[in-house]
């Protein structure tokens, strides 16, 4: 998903899709069909005239040549198609996801310009195809009529030679119409499986990227110590964790601060695989984290993004979510501690409101609350918070800080910190920068020291490019 566009993505599932739903099996019995008739009634040519099947053979060579011809170029006007249709796809989606950016910066006028431009694109690419087919096509079904052209008038000749009898001229007529007809039958509609094949090549494109071992061993950890042992991640070439090491003690407090695009999110993904490290390992409880099965090591986690996902579903089922059975006297309890309870009643439904897609009806105040409850829900013994104030409402800051104290007592928490006064308590505190632990102690040992932190602390609290 990070190699690939969400609009590549949802164009190669949703077309994909498509083009398998319209051709069924039936297609797929009629090429069958039609080349067995071809070979059958080829083989009668040649029981009753050997000198018109061997007419009919150089036909069906002519015939496919060009359908050979065909193939090449279908496989890649297809490809530029389905890039037509990927291109549409995703501008559609990112306007839509975008609407309220573009309206804010006047650019509904130039996003308009570009989502014209990939429609354009697409529409050109379909002609393009159908314009570099039609003449391979009609050449095709010119073959198939001269065929049939070609036997009569060789039959008749045989006939009025006297080198045939009168029958088998009838029959070899009848047999070459036939031949045709399942010749024409059987080219038609292999175009379609044509169009379906490079629709499946560009699915396994993607299905055949590299995935992450993700099977293991159900194991309950002894403790919740993480350690990171020389660790290093790189995006294809681009390194960005580069041999750290670091030691996060059960039931402690961690902060992961540093220059923005340093590695903080990077780290925080590896420590709890999200992603697979590259070199070094990762442990949970002294078991490095790729002895465990995905989901038993993802119950020890709840996390706490800053960008807040919720489904367009009801409150109570956000709240919930992926613990379906959960009675309705605990979601609200959740809430309650979350401090999102007061709100979420002056909605509409109260906790049966169906909110937009990603929460787009309420406040960034209100998902991250929500999110909170949600991570309470779930009660991981590990806490991951990833720069969760850092949008937050000043009307919400008060609950939101509240919610956060209530929701990592007792916890293993890491966090990427953006407030000061969010990390100050922290047992100990990670200053990363371009892939590395620069800096590792508390806030006054490292106020003590002439580093990035201290620097940042005492002069540049509102430094471009970097967050604390």
């Amino acid at each position: 998903f990070n190699e690939n566009s969400l609009g590549t993505i949802t164009s190669v599932t949703t077309n994909t899709m498509d083009n398998l739903s319209g051709v069924s099996t039936r297609v797929v019995m009629l090429v069958t069909e039609g080349i067995f008739s071809t070979a059958v009634m080829t083989l009668a040519v040649f029981l009753f005239d050997w000198r018109v099947g061997l007419l009919i053979v150089a036909g069906l060579a002519v015939y496919s040549l060009i359908n050979r011809a065909m193939q090449a170029k279908s496989e890649k006007t297809t490809r530029r198609k389905l890039a037509g249709d990927t291109a549409v796809v995703g501008r559609v989606l990112e306007y839509i996801k975008g609407i309220a950016e573009v309206k804010s910066y006047s650019l509904i006028g130039k996003y308009n310009r570009k989502l014209e431009s990939a429609i354009n694109e697409n529409v050109d690419s379909n002609i393009d195809m159908e314009l570099k087919l039609l003449p391979l096509m009609f050449a095709q079904n010119a073959v198939a009529k001269l065929i049939d052209v070609g036997v009569v008038l060789l039959s008749l000749v045989l006939y009025t030679s006297g080198h045939m009898a009168l029958l088998n001229c009838v029959m070899l007529c009848i047999c070459s119409f036939l031949l045709t007809e399942g010749l024409e039958q059987a080219g038609t509609q292999s175009s379609l499986l044509r169009v379906v094949d490079t629709c499946v090549n560009q699915a396994n494109d993607i299905l055949n990227l590299p995935t992450m071992d993700t099977s293991g061993a159900e194991i309950m950890p002894e403790n919740y110590d993480i350690r990171a042992e020389n660790i290093s991640f790189s995006y294809g070439e681009k390194p960005i964790i580069d041999g750290i090491t670091l030691d996060i003690p059960e039931k402690s407090t961690t902060a992961i601060v540093g220059p923005s695009g340093g590695g903080k999110t990077t780290l925080c993904h590896l420590l709890s695989r999200f992603w697979d490290v590259d070199a070094g390992k990762v442990t949970l409880g002294g078991r490095d984290v790729r002895e465990y099965d995905m989901d038993s090591l993802m119950r020890n986690f709840s996390f706490v993004f800053q960008n807040v996902y919720l489904f367009h579903d009801t409150i109570a089922n956000n709240i919930r979510f992926g613990q379906s059975d959960v009675p309705m006297e605990q979601v609200i309890a959740a809430a309650k501690k979350a401090r999102c309870h007061d709100f979420i009643m002056k909605l509409p439904q109260g906790y049966e409101t169906v909110i937009g897609e990603a929460g787009g009806t309420l406040s960034g105040g209100e998902r991250q609350l929500l999110s909170i409850a949600r991570a309470m829900m779930k009660d991981a013994p590990i806490i991951i918070l990833d720069e969760a104030t850092a949008n937050v409402d000043p009307e919400n800051e008060k609950e939101l800080m509240e919610a956060i104290s209530e929701l990592t007592q007792e916890k293993t928490v890491i966090m990427i910190a953006h407030r000061l006064k969010t990390v100050r308590g922290a047992d100990q505190i990670l200053v990363v920068d371009k892939g590395q632990i620069v800096q590792h102690g508390t806030h006054d040992e490292l106020m003590g020291q002439d580093g990035i932190y201290r620097r940042f602390i005492s002069g540049r609290e509102q430094a471009v490019g970097w967050k604390l």
